[in-house]
């Protein structure tokens, strides 16, 4: 198999998948990928029916204060997404009108809202879980819309992008053993879809010298586990599924606690809903009416 960014790229947007924008890593989804998108969706579903997840959707936005207290522009600041908007007078407004219509820098005009953009489709979650919790624990499951700022003409390193998530909460043996079951029920799944999926220890891109201490500490305590797949390379395969043991992160900021009343534990999954369709027609072509029998019963049922 030929392994070439540029020629990949050219090819989705020929047979319609993708829709080039002048923003990079934000192109539009033609029809063809949005039903790869819903029948991968649906395939995680039937898959985890008999789990009990409780389903919940959020809107693609979270309080500046919940970004603020888990400590994400601590780690992440380079990722981050502000919503700002305009808070002025008339004659304000007046002098930003001036300022778009003579193409000079109007960002200035702008202040913070209350919400930013989300940067993981778990983080609305964990709020919900402060208190006791049951003697099993929680387990959530959502579908969200996600930002990242990486601006890449890469096809599989988006800005705007979907996760669908699981987040169990629990005692650490609870979550630790549902965290590792489903490394080996994910790497199942997407083998059933004839990918050559193989997993290993990675870490989250933490900001500056000290991040790169914190993500040695993380691959250390093998705290994150991604499932890889070649798409724009061999050599570097593109993460597709993601699993990661928070420890008592999360439960320790919204004051989690198990049915023994100890600090909880949380980790959560994740199916990057784009970087999975992408590496479906990768591996088994861009006309999707042409790929493997086996493939097409396990999505289109």
């Amino acid at each position: 198999m030929v392994y070439d960014q540029q020629g990949f790229y050219d090819e989705l947007v020929k047979h319609r998948f993708i829709v080039p924008t002048s923003v990079k890593g934000g192109y539009g989804r033609g029809a063809a990928f949005e039903d790869i998108v819903e029948r991968f969706n649906a395939l995680v579903s039937r898959a985890a029916k008999d789990d009990g997840a409780e389903t919940f959707m959020f809107p693609p936005i979270v309080p500046r204060s919940l970004i603020e207290r888990v400590g994400y522009m601590d780690n992440f600041p380079h990722l981050s997404g502000s919503i700002n908007s305009f808070f002025g007078t008339d004659q304000e407004a007046l002098g930003l009108s001036a300022k778009v219509r003579a193409g000079e820098r109007w960002e200035d005009t702008l202040a913070p809202t209350e919400v930013m953009l989300t940067p993981a489709a778990c983080y609305p979650v964990y709020p919900m879980f402060s208190g006791l919790l049951p003697g099993k624990g929680r387990l959530v499951t959502v579908l969200g819309w996600v930002y990242r700022h990486e601006p890449s003409d890469e096809p599989t390193r988006l800005q705007a992008f979907r996760m669908r998530e699981f987040i169990r909460v629990g005692a650490t043996d609870q979550v630790v053993e549902w965290r590792n079951a489903w490394l080996d029920r994910g790497l199942a799944l997407l083998r059933s879809l004839g990918l050559p999926v193989v997993s290993d220890v990675a870490s989250d891109p933490f900001f500056g010298r000290a991040g790169k201490m914190m993500a040695a500490s993380q691959r250390d305590q093998r705290l994150k586990f991604e499932i890889l797949v070649p798409v724009i390379s061999e050599e570097k395969p593109t993460a597709i599924c993601s699993f990661n043991w928070h420890q008592d992160h999360f439960s320790s900021t919204f004051g989690i606690r198990d049915a023994e009343g100890a600090v909880a534990s949380t980790a959560c999954l994740g199916f990057g809903l784009e970087r999975v369709t992408l590496a479906l027609i990768k591996h088994h072509g861009f006309e999707v009416a042409e790929w493997p029998a086996s493939v097409r019963e396990l999505l289109w049922p």
